[in-house]
């Protein structure tokens, strides 16, 4: 199936790109004679080879479509990042996350915050699900009732396109959600499959996982997890309309779709190519994990979904190049890099992938002030292909599911199990001497297994000490500063693209009237999605104030990485063994130098031995951070104050 495409399938499309010059006609052909082998591959894996050779020319022609309508300036930027394929991955990147509505009430008011984003040196906007959700619960966003439409209180289709026109000149690229695996009960694919013409239910229900009895959902659940085992268990729903059993992973409201049907698969590539005719960059692909399903399996990351995310890609770089995929799965650390791709795979998938394991462990390293554990689950985690990047991150929208694994936790001495139901409650305050004021999220009665939610001034014990009265000065307020600071200090300096969840810049606490809106009570991870505090944003320039410390030294941390190379994702993280169990040891090798970081996750004074710098050649390197070579003790070895962090830079 590689090679070159068939002449054939290459002109499928002629006649949709007639009124194109002739130059534009040629750049179309090129793409497809380079790109489109990936689709054609990933085609036939998933549907055999007979099928996929009907498929990829419906695929096609929806890619000449997007082409020849795509503006010029969206072709200006294609071409651009085609010329500088690793423009995401330069260390000048960095992300923000959030609500629209929550941080600026609409679309247009987005604009206003331009002025916070630009001294962050934001360049990537990531606003949380904006399409038209149903009425009521919708899971935060997550049930899609309508990909085309947004949300009419955000604003109209128009008003998208002109923010991410407006980001796109000023530098930003606009990130959203796509979800993937399931739409809302009442998305016109759902409607007509219950309400439809015999013929039209015929067919839409092909759409969906549709069973007429137990049978099937019984043998699936034998080996499926419990996703919300509080507010929705298991993994089916009885719909009296369908007259059948419906496939509902996440609520009963939202509907898988059945990827092994061609008919979703080209719905969904449209849909793709329409938010990147809007203007949009990134597309997160939410649920990606879960969109093959086979019996006998937990039913997540089965190797089909690397095929179908290789044809989404595919078109995407044929039709689109300047638009990135991003995986949004969060599953264990043997199952994370093959969403960047690993072997076949490797570099034709998604583009960027969340390094859950690197958010955990930082929380881990900060409830037990110990790297150990950190150290060898992020030593196994094997490098990203280098045209990729991970996306890292201290906290985001979603609870935080302790995703240790049991061999991890073995092989330093420790019980899986215990570790995690210790972080729950550490978190949740219910461990003696925990500062943290998080909450418990969908307790699973099989496993015992607790997901936290919480701001991170919540996990980090800053929230309690603001509400003690706590200001600047203050110990407890002092020490809470500093856990927040080094959790951004190791995600931004870990690589790859860090984004900020909003309100963490100013050290926002969550919102304690969360379960007061309707449609949250039932859902406690709206306590860490509080809208933007206007009193904190205008105290970021104050430096009495802890929302101007933390602004600070977030600004100062994003301004620094910027500078340096060595935070280029293509150069990988190397977590070294610790010579103390309070300091994580991380290396970047890069051809102007070497980048030491150094977290002492700790309350207290620890060493890093002079020996190993001197080793490493960095006895006399500078620290990024305080633009000074760091005084070493009379014992030889640099001693870190409590939650400290230094990036040494050294020269070739």
């Amino acid at each position: 199936m590689t090679g070159r495409v068939p002449q054939p399938v290459a002109a499928a499309a002629d006649d949709l790109l007639a009124g194109l010059a002739p130059e534009r006609r040629e750049l179309f052909h090129l793409r497809v004679e380079r790109w489109w082998p990936d689709v054609r591959e990933g085609l036939a894996a998933v549907h055999g080879t007979e099928a996929a050779a009907r498929l990829e020319v419906r695929l096609l022609r929806a890619a000449a479509t997007s082409y020849a309508r795509r503006d010029e300036d969206l072709h200006r930027l294609d071409q651009a990042r085609t010329l500088a394929p690793d423009w995401f991955q330069r260390p000048g990147m960095l992300g923000y996350a959030a609500y629209a509505d929550r941080f600026a009430g609409t679309l247009a008011g987005v604009r206003d915050r331009l002025p916070l984003l630009e001294e962050l040196g934001v360049t990537y906007l990531h606003l949380m699900p904006l399409l038209l959700p149903r009425e009521g619960d919708s899971d935060g966003g997550y049930a899609v009732a309508d990909y085309r439409r947004v949300r009419p209180d955000l604003g109209t289709t128009e008003d998208l396109r002109e923010l991410a026109t407006t980001l796109r000149g000023r530098g930003v690229s606009l990130v959203l959600d796509l979800v993937l695996n399931h739409v809302a009960r009442e998305h016109p694919w759902a409607e007509l499959a219950r309400r439809g013409t015999p013929e039209e239910r015929a067919r839409y229900r092909g759409y969906f996982h549709v069973f007429g009895d137990r049978e099937g959902p019984d043998a699936f659940e034998r080996t499926l997890p419990e996703v919300f085992p509080d507010t929705s268990p298991g993994s089916f729903t009885w719909d009296e309309e369908l007259d059948a059993w419906v496939w509902t992973t996440f609520n009963s409201f939202q509907w898988d779709l059945d990827w092994s049907s061609p008919e979703v698969l080209a719905e969904m590539v449209d849909v793709v190519l329409h938010l990147a005719d809007l203007g949009v960059e990134v597309l997160r692909l939410d649920a990606v994990a879960f969109l093959w399903k086979r019996l006998g399996t937990s039913c997540q990351n089965q190797p089909e979904v690397h095929d179908l995310v290789q044809v989404l890609r595919g078109v995407t770089r044929v039709a689109c190049p300047g638009l990135l995929l991003k995986a949004e799965a969060i599953v264990a650390p043997d199952d994370l890099v093959p969403y960047l791709g690993t072997g076949a795979h490797a570099g034709r998938v998604s583009d960027l992938a969340y390094h859950n394991s690197l958010m955990v462990q930082v929380w881990s390293m900060l409830a037990t002030g110990d790297v150990v554990l950190a150290t060898r689950a992020l030593q196994r985690i094997p490098p990203a292909p280098s045209s990729t990047a991970w996306i890292t991150y201290v906290r985001c929208h979603d609870d935080i599911g302790w995703a240790v694994s049991d061999e991890d936790a073995a092989a330093v001495g420790l019980s899986g199990h215990g570790h995690r139901s210790f972080l729950a409650d550490w978190y949740s305050g219910a461990f003696p001497g925990s500062p943290a004021t998080g909450l418990v999220f969908q307790e699973d009665p099989a496993t015992g297994d607790r997901r936290t939610s919480g701001a991170t001034a919540a996990l980090t014990g800053l929230e309690a000490a603001l509400a003690r009265g706590g200001r600047p000065g203050d110990e407890d307020v002092d020490l809470a500063v500093r856990r927040v600071l080094l959790a951004h200090a190791v995600v931004l300096g870990w690589g790859g693209v860090p984004v900020l969840w909003s309100g963490d810049e100013v050290g926002q606490p969550g919102d304690p009237g969360w379960a007061g809106e309707p449609g949250h009570e039932a859902d406690n991870r709206w306590v860490h999605r509080p809208r933007a505090s206007e009193v904190l944003l205008a105290e970021r320039h104050d430096p009495s104030t802890v929302a101007g410390t933390v602004f600070a030294g977030v600004r100062h941390l994003a301004r620094t990485r910027a500078s340096l190379p060595h935070l280029h994702a293509a150069t990988p993280a190397q977590v070294l063994d610790p010579s103390d169990p309070g300091v994580l040891v991380v290396l970047r090798r890069h051809p102007e130098g070497d980048l030491l970081l150094l977290a002492n996750v700790t309350g207290s004074w620890r060493p890093f031995p002079g020996e190993r710098l001197d080793a490493a050649g960095l006895g006399g390197a500078p620290d990024a951070l305080t633009g000074r070579v760091p005084e070493r003790g009379g014992d030889g070895a640099l001693w870190l104050s409590p939650y400290d962090v230094v990036w040494l830079v050294g020269s070739r």
